[in-house]
């Protein structure tokens, strides 16, 4: 998550936090209700944070792991490509060795 989307999310949550908490303590109501309203709106506040965090984490964990996918990709495709460019470079060594062993022999002659 970036920086600026962390803040965002922040100042919205404690934009609501106080609002809520401004609302109720202005609200013609008893004391025990007032209290009760401040502690429903704290508990739905967390509520609210901790599903964020539980969103983001996972978020978090699956591009980690879309990328660790990608790595393990790239490597098995690099060995592979390696695998084919010594077949490559083996056949080409084999064919200039016949070549040195043809001109030798022709010189032994």
């Amino acid at each position: 998550m970036s920086n600026n989307t962390g803040n965002v999310l922040i100042a919205l949550l404690a934009g609501a936090a106080v609002g809520a908490g401004i609302g109720i303590l202005f609200a013609p109501d008893k004391g025990t209700r007032t209290r009760e309203k401040i502690k429903h709106g704290y508990d739905d506040a967390k509520d609210n944070l901790v599903h964020k965090w539980d969103d983001v984490s996972r978020e978090i964990k699956r591009k980690f792991s879309n990328r660790k996918h990608d790595l393990e990709k790239t490597y098995e495709d690099l060995v592979e490509s390696m695998n084919d460019k010594n077949g490559d470079i083996i056949s080409f060594l084999e064919k200039k060795l016949a070549d040195l062993k043809e001109q030798n022999a022709k010189l032994q002659n």
